[in-house]
């Protein structure tokens, strides 16, 4: 049986392409101030934080930065600063992509679609985007949709743009609470799992699972 060749290949960026580096980030403000146990506790909250604070309303990621440190701070009795907050904010345009992802990246986009859908800022994305060595047809950020994932709004909002349904995507990601659980609801059975370690597998959802991206070719058997 011949691969499914999707009409767009679509993505998460930060974490699954671009190395999402709050956890550097925070270890840079705050290494000196905690000890290791007590750092690692720290980013677990942060990271929690940060989803909570994309559960309702939407509104600009530096304010989703900003409270998440704020609340992590208090939780771990360390003070806050707005600034440190805004540090980290404007490291995110800096980062890189996985050493893994231009290559496979490359390869994909010369015979399918490339598709973002990103929790970002579009003053945000395109710096990042310019790094991942590939070209993509349409990047679509929260700031567009009105709305985070995991959320389902900005799902339909790219399907409705790409003028297709469920059934012709192939959904990417390294996050199954961000993404591949909410695609899931929505009906894309095509999906791929990039295990980055961030998750334990949960087979449930149903998806492929590669290593990095350099696996992605051989999924479309390319």
């Amino acid at each position: 049986m011949a691969p499914f060749r999707p009409k767009y290949v679509t993505f998460d960026c930060y974490g699954t392409l671009t190395h999402f580096d709050m956890a550097g980030a925070a270890r840079r403000i705050y290494g000196e101030t905690l000890d290791e146990p007590a750092m690692q506790k720290f980013i677990k909250n942060f990271s929690a934080y940060r989803l909570d604070e994309i559960l309702g309303a939407w509104k600009p990621y530096a304010d989703v930065v900003s409270n998440a440190l704020e609340r992590t701070c208090k939780l771990n009795g360390v003070p806050f600063r707005a600034e440190d907050a805004l540090q980290i904010y404007n490291e995110v345009p800096t980062w890189g992509p996985h050493p893994d992802v231009p290559a496979g990246l490359a390869k994909v986009a010369k015979e399918i679609p490339l598709v973002i859908l990103s929790n970002a800022m579009n003053s945000q994305i395109m710096s990042n985007v310019e790094k991942l060595g590939a070209p993509f047809y349409k990047v679509i950020t929260a700031e567009e949709t009105g709305t985070y994932k995991p959320q389902m709004n900005g799902f339909e909002y790219m399907l409705d743009a790409l003028g297709c349904g469920p059934e012709d995507i192939t959904h990417v990601s390294s996050s199954f609470r961000y993404d591949l659980m909410t695609a899931h609801d929505l009906g894309i059975t095509s999906k791929v799992w990039v295990n980055r370690k961030h998750e334990p597998a949960n087979p449930y959802y149903g998806y492929t699972e590669i290593a990095d991206i350099g696996g992605l070719p051989g999924v479309f058997g390319l």
